[in-house]
């Protein structure tokens, strides 16, 4: 069944090559179906996204930063963002600048419905003498981490209301399946599949070498408590956008959000294709 979108927010990553040329590709197309269109320039992660009335969908031009952008400023809305592609790598960011209008086109038309992908995200609360003094969400991670270079942290990790242990690391990092293919697996940690309902706890660099990565189920709470006499100051980062400082005693708390992330993608490709051709996994064909 054909979609009547009225609305389209454009959130347009201004530091990317040809974004200005692509957003008013997208601003003509879009007046030509009948489709009004707001265009939000962004040159930082950190601004308020703005835009007036109510909004069907969400175009995202830029890269994986710009996306996690949208997504913690926008999820509430429960609408989806397309991930144009404007930059290099881009895991979450699959759909190409040549892609865009058969991918949307598709959505309008009532395609197919996996075009939608219902990404997990996680939020994070910082509670200090027992009062909530911050709290976010995080589309792949949230981290625990020294602020000065190669300084070892000392968290306690607790997993719903079981102590697992201290941890002395350069940090602590909690993912979402989305966020298992970034900061967390070049930590080290496992490669989790989307669908999956899981949250993955990857230490930075541990001291002891029996601190391996954890997987759990979403529905877990996870906790880390900064312990007293740091050597360093800590932080709590979301994304690699947000950053906050917290304080000995302090408790960082990580746990499933009750929404939801709502990608449009394209359907020429699965995670699977996106994985193989991303980290190369070639396999050693066309290596005689």
């Amino acid at each position: 069944m054909a979609k009547k979108l009225k609305n389209i927010l454009i959130v347009a990553n201004w530091q990317k090559n040809n974004v200005k040329e692509i957003s008013n590709e997208i601003i003509n197309y879009l007046k030509q179906i009948n489709i009004n269109s707001t265009l939000f320039i962004t040159n930082s992660n950190s601004s308020q996204i703005d835009y007036d009335g109510h909004i069907d969908l969400v175009i995202s031009l830029g890269g994986d930063g710009t996306v996690l952008y949208c997504v913690r400023h926008l999820q509430d809305l429960g609408v989806p963002i397309l991930p144009v592609n404007m930059g290099t790598f881009g895991y979450i960011t699959e759909v190409s600048v040549n892609e865009w209008k058969d991918t949307l086109n598709s959505y309008i038309n009532g395609g197919n419905k996996h075009l939608l992908h219902k990404r997990s995200t996680i939020k994070a609360t910082i509670i200090r003498k027992g009062d909530i003094v911050f709290g976010g969400t995080a589309l792949n991670e949230v981290v625990v981490t020294s602020n000065g270079l190669s300084k070892v942290i000392t968290l306690d990790m607790s997993v719903d209301n079981t102590f697992l242990g201290s941890f002395r690391a350069d940090g602590m990092i909690v993912s979402t399946p989305t966020g298992s293919t970034g900061y967390s697996l070049a930590a080290g940690g496992p490669i989790v599949d989307n669908d999956l309902s899981a949250l993955v706890c990857t230490p930075i660099c541990p001291f002891t070498l029996s601190n391996r990565p954890l997987v759990v189920s979403s529905e877990r709470r996870i906790s880390l408590k900064i312990l007293e006499n740091q050597r360093t100051e800590v932080m709590v980062n979301l994304d690699g956008q947000v950053n906050t400082e917290v304080f000995e005693n302090d408790i960082v708390e990580i746990r499933k959000s009750r929404t939801k992330a709502i990608l449009l993608v394209t359907n020429n490709r699965t995670n699977f294709d996106i994985l193989r051709d991303k980290l190369n996994w070639s396999g050693g064909r066309g290596n005689a």
